[in-house]
């Protein structure tokens, strides 16, 4: 295990009712309140009108509403400018990873001389942010819990990272009764992002981080448990419950830390929703079984007999390559039971991008760090695997 430090300072409020504390969760940081959310479901079911029921007549409260499932640039350039304008104290993000990204770059875009484009490629470049305060709506991203945040800007066909322990929550409500309403896709793609998550830190070049890897396959059981239940019977609490705290503790940290080597799925991925706007579970449910056939090996085939076992319930058989392909299959049945398209061709992708693509993944990350090095031509071969069955 290598040297880390871990910093996990969000105060996490869990459970039912719990958006009662935000009035006093936001007077901490002030008066002027900037409230970022999306597409309009917090309307549709009632916690919009909840939170400004809480709020409204404490605080000032600014709204930036639209940001888009993939947050765009210009989103985050206009919730800067507003912050600015009406000189704004804290942000609170009502909503999913998206919006709680978006907001993560506004909170730091407010101090910023430059574009907030720029973090993407230097993250050292915030040095100030604004306190941000998230209600969650969908158990996908952890983003409620860490320092990450990814913005796209369509123009270039790039969708990038930035992150700062400047840019992590103050504080997140956690409501597994928010999560009720959500569609069963958006259910399926977020359970799928949670898995990739745990999947990039498990399969990692360090060896001997058992307490991560422990962790680690508890939470996607967890998630393989639970997901058939909330598609079936969407409100049901335990189901909710469990699937949104295994999002935060998926990337808060504890599964990744100590381990080195980038991420590869993720890369890829980013690619595809840059080009084609897809869902980003999706992408990354449709990429992670591929990935891992790549890379199968003599190398990698004791950890993949290890996912097999500890998170797919398979036993022990001589033929360790057998038993890993097998292990890979289970996963990819999970997510195609789960009713997520499970092809490039099912969620509009040909083949005219794929080269492009698979260079942008190259040029945007340090896939040559991955738990196995990949390279242009490894990212094309993936995404040619992944055109159809």
């Amino acid at each position: 295990m290598e040297n880390f430090q871990f910093y996990a300072p969000t105060k996490i409020f869990f459970g039912e009712e719990q958006l009662n504390n935000l009035p006093d969760i936001l007077q901490e940081f002030g008066e002027k309140v900037l409230l970022v959310y999306g597409g309009g479901s917090i309307k549709r079911n009632g916690l919009y009108d909840a939170v400004l029921k809480l709020s409204e007549d404490v605080f000032e409260i600014q709204e930036l509403s639209g940001v888009e499932p993939n947050p765009r640039i210009e989103t985050v350039r206009k919730g800067v400018a507003l912050c600015r304008e009406k000189k704004v104290d804290v942000i609170l993000a009502v909503g999913g990873g998206s919006t709680i990204d978006c907001a993560k770059a506004i909170a730091a875009g407010v101090f910023y001389e430059g574009d907030p484009w720029d973090f993407t490629s230097d993250s050292s470049l915030i040095t100030k942010a604004l306190p941000l305060v998230s209600v969650l709506t969908l158990a996908a991203t952890g983003s409620e819990m860490n320092s990450g945040a990814v913005i796209s800007d369509m123009a270039k066909n790039e969708k990038l990272s930035l992150g700062n322990s400047l840019t992590i929550p103050k504080a997140s409500i956690l409501d597994p009764t928010y999560t009720f309403t959500v569609p069963e896709y958006q259910t399926a793609a977020g359970s799928a992002d949670i898995m990739s998550h745990l999947i990039e830190n498990y399969f990692k070049q360090t060896r001997g981080a058992e307490v991560q890897d422990r962790l680690a396959e508890g939470l996607m059981r967890t998630v393989l448990q639970y997901t058939p239940i909330a598609l079936k019977t969407p409100d049901n609490y335990e189901a909710r419950a469990n699937l949104m705290w295994a999002s935060s503790l998926g990337l808060n940290g504890l599964t990744g830390r100590g381990k080195g080597g980038s991420w590869s799925c993720h890369a890829i991925e980013h690619e595809l929703s840059a080009f084609y706007d897809i869902t980003h579970g999706v992408g990354l449910a449709i990429i992670t079984p591929r990935w891992m056939e790549h890379i199968l090996s003599e190398q990698t085939v004791e950890k993949f007999v290890s996912f097999a076992v500890n998170v797919m319930g398979l036993s022990l058989i001589d033929d360790r390559f057998a038993l890993a392909r097998e292990g890979i299959r289970c996963l990819k049945n999970h997510f195609t039971s789960w009713g997520i398209p499970m092809t490039l061709v099912d969620v509009g992708i040909d083949g005219e991008k794929l080269e492009l693509m698979a260079n942008k993944a190259v040029e945007h990350n340090t896939l040559d760090k991955a738990y196995v090095p990949l390279y242009a031509e490894d990212v094309l071969s993936i995404l040619k695997a992944s055109l159809n069955d």
